[in-house]
């Protein structure tokens, strides 16, 4: 069941002050007019609400997750948390994290973590996930592996039937020796799902996307669904080429989607 807005924050004003909800122009408008990136930074809002002070704290990467990531700068710059430890999953995130005043750290001193937050491109109705379209699953799955709970923060545009619902990217990362090769092989792996694996490119010119890394990623896109997500994670690892691929299977612990009649939690 949703939880409507007004009883996420404790007022309509406070919701204003927060940037979450916009005054209505004149009285016979509706106050809440929220845009997709509105409905992300609720559910990063709510997802704050699980971080104590003394947590280690997975920092995620992307358009969700950097709401997650101020909130918890701005807690901390208030007094409300305090001797946070943050291990941002890239580059971008650490730069993030540094301007905002979370002091960081890595796995190698901190190989347990106490809660990651992060976004994901889909979520399929059993919590499994599919996460990387910003490039960063590598670096995500080492951190969010390693966590006690992980909380998804999604708005409802990324819930799917099955993984590769979306018809979107699911990503592989790979070396970039001989990628063509490893692409030919992705896409016979899943060829009766009319799979279709395509070389991240940016840029005008189409140079290929590099990973923090220093990797390539593999974009599968699929028209059916894939069938038995262990096998084909299995299937994936196990081509010579491959580094990581972005279903995070039976990892999340909670996930929160936010749409346009309130918040949905749903735990593992």
């Amino acid at each position: 069941m949703a939880i409507p807005y007004p009883h996420f924050i404790a007022s309509e004003k406070a919701a204003m002050e927060a940037g979450l909800l916009l005054a209505p122009s004149s009285p016979s408008q509706p106050s809440v007019i929220l845009t997709q990136d509105d409905l992300k930074k609720i559910a990063a809002y709510k997802a704050v609400e699980y971080v104590e002070s003394g947590m280690v704290l997975g920092l995620g990467t992307g358009s969700t997750a950097k709401h997650a990531v101020a909130r918890i700068g701005e807690l901390l710059q208030q007094g409300k948390l305090k001797d946070i430890i943050g291990i941002p999953t890239s580059k971008m995130t650490h730069e993030q994290a540094l301007s905002v005043g979370i002091p960081l750290s890595d796995l190698d001193s901190h190989p347990v973590v106490d809660l990651a937050i992060d976004g994901a491109d889909e979520v399929d109705p059993y919590l499994n996930l599919v996460k990387g379209r910003g490039g960063s699953l590598l670096r995500e799955k080492m951190v969010e592996g390693a966590c006690k709970k992980f909380v998804v923060i999604v708005d409802e545009s990324k819930l799917v039937n099955f993984i590769g619902g979306s018809g979107l990217a699911m990503p592989v990362e790979v070396i970039q020796f001989c990628w063509k090769y490893t692409a030919s092989k992705l896409q016979k792996l899943f060829e009766d799902s009319g799979c279709v694996a395509k070389l991240r490119t940016f840029g005008e010119k189409e140079e290929p996307f590099v990973t923090d890394n220093g990797n390539y990623i593999i974009d599968l896109y699929f028209k059916e669904s894939f069938g038995d997500l262990k096998a084909a994670s299995d299937a994936i690892l196990n081509l010579a080429g491959v580094v990581e691929h972005g279903m995070f299977l039976d990892m999340a612990t909670t996930v929160i989607i936010a749409g346009e009649l309130g918040l949905t939690v749903k735990n593992k």
